[in-house]
């Protein structure tokens, strides 16, 4: 499913100009943006948390060259479904 499909399955069920819907939807995705870009974590009752997840720096190998790298600690960006969404997704 594609933003676009989004925007038009709520523009369908809501009755609300596809027009606001999208600027609803651009709206919460450029606060879960800039909330997860100050390191902070979003929390969606009954939907799930966008959180940040630091991971360490670590010694890789360079397997066709046979040389060690060093992956430097950087934070990514993740998703966990709360508790009610996962059993939802346990029924299908």
């Amino acid at each position: 499913m594609t933003k676009a499909d989004i925007v038009k399955q709520l523009a369908q069920e809501t009755g609300v100009e596809a027009v606001t819907v999208l600027a609803v939807v651009e709206g919460f995705m450029e606060e879960v943006r800039a909330a997860q870009i100050r390191k902070e974590n979003v929390f969606l009752r009954g939907f799930g948390t966008f959180l940040i997840k630091h991971r360490k720096e670590k010694t890789a190998r360079n397997i066709t060259k046979n040389t060690t790298i060093k992956i430097p600690a950087h934070d990514i960006p993740a998703f966990k479904p709360s508790p009610a969404f996962q059993r939802l997704l346990e029924k299908k």
